[in-house]
This record gives structure tokens, C-alpha cells and sequence, in this order.
């Protein structure tokens, strides 16, 4: 193996004290030791230099080196993700994910408004299917709703101990079978899936990344939390759980499976606005762009009043939790001592008969004292939920304006299309291939229309009944407490 070398074609610059191997372009790199241990491979570079290089991104086959170098240590897109993402401190309240500012575009680009219909025919599969429900156009969903569970958090460490991640085991409904993933796979799933849906379905961002305290019990507990969030979101959309990279995510065999499921996945050409050549409106007519631009302008202008809605509950929710927590309590606090020493002082008078009346006074003071500690507690019970799914919906709300931007991008090309036509640029026939694939595009943002709008219905139904039966347990508690006492 000494004999074969492999050319690089990007810098990588060593950590200094890792004994890393720094690699410059265009250099060969020789592997002079593979027994090394801890995940690392010796090697030298072309000028005499020999340090490591990750074991995970080098293969040998039939005498050949294959490095994967563009997935060698660059920082925040591997082995590091756990270790060097920073994140948004809490100050005190609700810890507020700021993920979903500015939608997923942030996150790459994958999608954008300037694109173009393709004019050619193509050969790809039609794999997701829609057809007309009660609310107009919808996608077409399976018999059994796939879930998963996201448990179990445990820390491993590689190279010897000197880097540790958590991992945690995902479970899906399918084959109640545990596969386990680190963040930073977690995050190359919502890459993929940006990458190959975005243009058509909303891929919210994941929950924030964070360096400090990223070991911590309640970090992990809530990091949990929300990936489950994000994943249960995903499971429900039929078109992203039925997807082969979503199934690969949960139900890969062994370590061999999920490495070729992922450079398969890597590989997929039918992303960005292709996927529309997989989606056939099955026996559909061609819309009328007009209305469904009109459509598309109302359900923009609702996605956005929703914005302000949710931003304006999280900030006046995170308001909240501060006063629950902080100034709130003592309040009651003070109160309830303010009873108690009054009830002190009456006692000191030595008149008889008033035992009742001083009792009652420390009663209501040790009652007000216990209703502070409720308060403290209780936005955990209920307000916690609903700033989540709020929090979750923030992020989703910020991936409409690129997804119907594409939308509209479509439909200002088809109305250039007679001009084009008439310029003999393109053919009649071009078109209405336009003109129809501009109506399937018009029948996915429907459908996702449709979509969101069952999904919220639900989630706020569910977390607006969980969080006032917290609210009446709260009270009822009090007045339990005032019954007892008096």
C-alpha cells in the first residue's frame, strides 16, 4: 500500500498539538501506517511530513486509496458537530430556538425563486401521487401513519477519548427495531432533505447546535425533545417519510448499509425542482394559474400574519416564564411573610380569644409560600408545551416564502411563454410542456397548502387542550391548598 498515493484537491490544515497531517492542494498523501488505532491512519504528505488522517474517510479497495476529502475535517460539517456549534444562550426564560429565523435557505441555499421550467421531457419515476380531497388538491397518504421515538441519550467518545458526542437511539413504528444517530446525522438527514424537497415541501431547520454545557442533563433532555419534534414532523409528511433517505435514516441495517445508503443518497440527481418530474397529479385537469396565484397570495399573506402571531406568543410567553420564575414567586413570598409576621405580632398581645385569627394568618402566610413554589414550577407543566410547538411552527413559517417563491417563479415564466412562442425561441408544444408542469408545481403547493393546515389545526388543538388543563389542575391545586388550611 506504500506504493499508492492519492492526490488532494483542497487544503486541510492540521490542528496544532493533534498531530494531524496537514495536506495541501494538489498534494499526494502516502499511507505509511494503518495499525495505528483510535480511529486514525498514518500518512505523509509530499514533503516528508507524516501525521493522521481520520480512518472513517479512507477506504482501500483492490490496492487503491479512495479518500473522501470533502468530508475530511472540515469544521462544523463532521466529526465536530457536536463538539463546535455554538448556540443562543438562555437568559433565563424559555429557551427560545432561533433556527426558523429566515427559513431553511440559511441553511445552504438549497432552493431559491430564480429558477426555470424545463422544456424537455424526462424519464424519472412518478412516485408521489395527489388527487382532489374534500379540501381541494391533497397528497396522497398511506394507510398507517409511520411515527418514531427518539430515547435513550448516551455519550460515546472516539480517538482514545479525546472527542465525545451523544448518540442517541431513534425507533421507528415500522419495525420497532433501535438504529442509533449522532446530531451530525440528524443534520446531514435535514441536508438531504432540504437539498431534494425543499423546492416543493418546507424542510424546517433542526434545533440549535451548542458548545457550551452541550453535556449537561437538561441540554440533552431538551436537544432530545425537539429532535423528537422535528422528526415526528417528518414522519407524518407522506412524501418525506415514504422517501428512500428518510427510510435509510431509520431502518438502516449496519454500519456498511448506512454508509452506501448515504453516498447513494449524495449521489441523487432528482433534487432541487426535478423532484416536481416524480409528483404526477393522477387524472387531474391543468389548473388555472391565475386562481391559483390568487390562492397562493392568500395563503402567503396568512403564513405571514401567522409569523407575527407566533413571534408575538413567544415573546410575550418567554415574558412570562421570566416573572414565573423570578419576581413572581417572591411576590408571593414576601406575602405570605408579611402574614405570618403579622400573625406573630398579634400573638405577642397576650389577649385571649384571638388564637383563630392568628392561625388562620400563618395559614394563608405558609399557603401563599407554597403557592410561590407552584409558580415556579408551573410553566414547565404547561407553558413549555405550547412555546415549543410555537417555536416549531416559527421555524416552519420561515420556509414558505422560498418554497412559494419558487411557485411564482414558475408561473412568471409562463406567462413569458407566449412571447417566447412568438420570438420563435420556443415551440407550441414547449409551451403547454411548460404550462403543464407549471400546473403540477401549482397542485404540490396546494396539496402542502393543505397539508399545513390540517397539521396545525391538530398540534394546536392538542397543545391549547393540554396547556388549559394544566391551567385548571393549577387552580384547582390552590384552592385545595386553601381548603386544607383553612
Amino acid at each position: 500500500l506504500n506504493t499508492f498515493g492519492a492526490q488532494v484537491l483542497y487544503d486541510f490544515a492540521a490542528e496544532p498539538g493533534n498531530n494531524e497531517l496537514s495536506i495541501r492542494e494538489g498534494e499526494t498523501i502516502t499511507i505509511t501506517n494503518q495499525n495505528i488505532g483510535g480511529g486514525w491512519i498514518e500518512a505523509k504528505n509530499s514533503r516528508g511530513e507524516v501525521g493522521l488522517v481520520p480512518e472513517d474517510y479512507i477506504e482501500v479497495s483492490n490496492g487503491y486509496i479512495y479518500i473522501y476529502i470533502y468530508c475530511m475535517y472540515i469544521r462544523a460539517e463532521d466529526d465536530e458537530w457536536d463538539e463546535e456549534w455554538d448556540d443562543v444562550k438562555s437568559s433565563g426564560g424559555y429557551a427560545e430556538s432561533e433556527a426558523g429565523e429566515g427559513g431553511a435557505i440559511n441553511r445552504g441555499g438549497a432552493h431559491g425563486s430564480s429558477m426555470k421550467i424545463s422544456r424537455n421531457n424526462n424519464t424519472h419515476n412518478k412516485d408521489v401521487i395527489q388527487f382532489i380531497g374534500e379540501v381541494g388538491p391533497v397528497w396522497a397518504y398511506p394507510d398507517y401513519q409511520l411515527d418514531c421515538v427518539v430515547a435513550d441519550p448516551k455519550k460515546g467518545s472516539k480517538l482514545y477519548g479525546l472527542k465525545s458526542y451523544i448518540e442517541y437511539q431513534v425507533t421507528p413504528t415500522t419495525t420497532n427495531k433501535p438504529v442509533n444517530h449522532r446530531y451530525k446525522h440528524f443534520d446531514w438527514l435535514y441536508e438531504r432533505l432540504l437539498e431534494k424537497f425543499g423546492s416543493a415541501i418546507p424542510i424546517p431547520c433542526l434545533p440549535d447546535k451548542q458548545v457550551a454545557g452541550r453535556f449537561e442533563d437538561e441540554f440533552i433532555k431538551m436537544r432530545m425533545e425537539r429532535l423528537q419534534g422535528w422528526m415526528t414532523r417528518m414522519c407524518r409528511h407522506p412524501v418525506i417519510s415514504s422517501s428512500e433517505v428518510f427510510q435509510l435514516f431509520l431502518s438502516y441495517k449496519d454500519e456498511k448499509d448506512w454508509k452506501m445508503g448515504k453516498r447513494k443518497a449524495e449521489k441523487d440527481e432528482t433534487v432541487g425542482v426535478m423532484v416536481f418530474s416524480t409528483i404526477e397529479p393522477e387524472g387531474l385537469p391543468d389548473l388555472d394559474l391565475i386562481e391559483v396565484e390568487q390562492k397562493c397570495d392568500q395563503f402567503n399573506r396568512f403564513t405571514r400574519a401567522m409569523d407575527d402571531g407566533v413571534k408575538d406568543l413567544l415573546t410575550i410567553g418567554n415574558e412570562h416564564w421570566k416573572r414565573c420564575t423570578g419576581p413572581l414567586p417572591k411576590e408571593y413570598q414576601r406575602i405570605g411573610k408579611a402574614f405570618q409576621n403579622l400573625s406573630s405580632v398579634f400573638t405577642s398581645s397576650g389577649y385571649e380569644g384571638e388564637a383563630a385569627l392568628t392561625d388562620a394568618l400563618t395559614a394563608a402566610g405558609k399557603t401563599y409560600e407554597e403557592i410561590a413554589q407552584m409558580v415556579a414550577e408551573q410553566p414547565k407543566k404547561d407553558l413549555h408545551f405550547l412555546m415549543e410547538t410555537n417555536n416549531e411552527y416559527k421555524g416552519l413559517l420561515g420556509c414558505f416564502p422560498d418554497t412559494v417563491g419558487v411557485h411564482k417563479a414558475a408561473i412568471e415564466k409562463v406567462k413569458e411563454a407566449d412571447k417566447l412562442v412568438a420570438a420563435g425561441k420556443i415551440t407550441p408544444s414547449d409551451k403547454t410542456t411548460m404550462s403543464k408542469r407549471a400546473s403540477t408545481m401549482s397542485y404540490s403547493l396546494q396539496a402542502e397548502m393543505n397539508h399545513f393546515h390540517s397539521n396545525r389545526i391538530y398540534d394546536y388543538n392538542r397543545v391549547m387542550q393540554q396547556y388549559l388543563e394544566q391551567q385548571v389542575k393549577f387552580y384547582e391545586m390552590v384552592k385545595c391548598l386553601n381548603n386544607i388550611k383553612s
